[in-house]
């Protein structure tokens, strides 16, 4: 019997222990990871090799925007390959040429020269050497409460616990953290309005004493660490500290990009211009790997007297290009950062509901199709269930108690350390909004039970 024969008689749990054998399992100790096979995906839902439907409320990584098997964009994957899986990328292709022009019509204005690559981790990478290229300069500031990638430089970026394993390393990678915009609990311990948007002058402050400083870099809403939304005021005032200081913006949507939010980008809550902008995920609904590393025609001038210093095989990848432009095409089509927007109010009031019931919700915050429940032990204190460190320890989490339970009952959603991302696909219907909230109404028993 051939190889491929043996594996399509497989059972669903032989698939999986043989993906826990061979595989790692990310961000996490491989002695209890024991993977779900998924059989098939269509719309909102995954389905398990039982035969078992799970509705899919946080679009897996917050990234299947169109839901699965989107026909168009199937179509596209099978079309490329057809007419060209590979060209370097030192060459014009037809795909390249569309997905550029698509783009011009749908990005920040303003944002108009491409680095194309296959992750959002790769585009931070050519984002940060842009910068330091640009400017001549090396530090870039980054936030605590934030996440970049997994690869050397993006991780040094990276904010949160994931960074830690890779240090001292990270340390000498020119990069240093401000605190992050978090309203609900403010880590230099300042209120809404009143504090006249400290966070954003300690910015400042830090551009004034740290030396050569390249570039500010920020999730507009943070993604993974808690879908924190800045108040209004934040986003304009760092465009003007920046510009104060001749200081790159770094806009990174990898996450919060392609309607999630409610607008085509983020930054556009705020009518704010960023010099960079970094995005992948929803740019082709994540059915093949693209990232985007976008710049202004300002930084673009200044690199054609000056040697562009970054490349790799499969930059402008022939078979990532054309499926974005089918991906594109179908936002359009099917009109979803309106929709995202139309059902800001809908889901905001469900969650809302959840707040009001349940003594351990201590915040619900979000736009568009883009949320967080945080849970804690005391909402006076906001003391939480657990902290990062628990996280990389592997001590049991509440959140993932919660998540297993609803999972059980067909509801898959992502849990972080005390909170949980609401983000499903951008199709989602009421309906199944309904049956998402409902899951976690009911197994948020677990956390009332444990609040002091």
């Amino acid at each position: 019997m051939s190889e491929a024969s043996t594996i399509k008689n497989m059972t669903s749990e032989e698939m999986s222990n043989l993906t826990r054998q061979t595989n790692y399992g990310t961000w996490r100790f491989q002695k209890s990871w024991k993977p779900l096979y998924i059989a098939d995906a269509e719309g909102c839902w995954i389905t398990d090799g039982a035969g078992k439907r799970y509705l899919d409320l946080s679009s897996q990584l917050m990234c299947v925007n169109l839901g699965h098997k989107n026909p168009r964009v199937v179509e596209a994957i099978a079309q490329q390959a057809k007419d060209l899986a590979y060209i370097a990328p030192g060459y014009a292709s037809a795909s390249r040429a569309r997905l550029s022009a698509k783009l011009l019509e749908v990005l920040p204005e303003g944002i108009e020269k491409f680095f194309f690559a296959t992750s959002g981790t790769e585009a931070n990478e050519a984002a940060f050497k842009i910068a330091r290229m640009y400017t001549g300069k090396n530090k870039i500031i980054s936030r605590y409460r934030s996440y970049h990638g997994s690869t050397m430089g993006s991780i040094a970026a990276t904010g949160d616990p994931r960074r830690w394993a890779m240090e001292p390393a990270g340390k000498g990678a020119g990069f240093v953290f401000a605190p992050e915009t978090n309203c609900y609990n403010c880590p230099i311990r300042h209120t809404y309005p009143d504090c006249n948007i400290a966070c954003a002058d300690y910015i400042e402050h830090m551009i004034r004493n740290e030396s050569d400083v390249a570039a500010v870099l920020v999730e507009p809403v943070v993604g993974t660490n808690g879908v924190l939304v800045p108040p209004p005021e934040y986003m304009p005032r760092l465009r003007e500290i920046c510009d104060r200081h001749g200081v790159l913006l770094i806009d990174d949507e990898v996450m919060a990009g392609w309607g999630r939010t409610g607008k085509w980008f983020c930054v556009e809550h705020w009518n704010v211009k960023p010099d960079i902008l970094v995005t992948a995920k929803g740019i082709t609904s994540a059915y093949v790997p693209l990232g985007l590393c976008a710049t202004t025609k300002k930084i673009a001038d200044y690199f054609e007297e000056h040697y562009f210093s970054h490349g790799h095989t499969y930059e402008a990848h022939p078979l990532t290009l054309g499926p974005a432009v089918a991906t594109i095409e179908e936002m359009q089509r099917l009109k979803l950062v309106e929709r995202a927007a139309e059902l800001e109010p809908y889901v905001r009031g469900k969650l809302e509901a959840l707040k009001a019931k349940h003594p351990s919700v201590g915040d619900v915050r979000g736009l568009g199709l883009f949320f967080a429940v945080e849970i804690v032990k005391n909402r006076e204190t906001k003391q939480l269930f657990n902290t990062m460190r628990d996280k990389v320890e592997g001590k049991p989490l509440v959140v993932d108690q919660i998540a297993g339970k609803m999972m059980a009952q067909g509801v898959s959603i992502q849990a972080w350390v005390s909170h949980f991302v609401i983000a499903p696909p951008l199709i989602v219907t009421k309906e199944e909004l309904d049956l998402g909230i409902a899951a976690l109404d009911e197994h948020l028993a677990i956390a009332d039970a444990l609040v002091a």
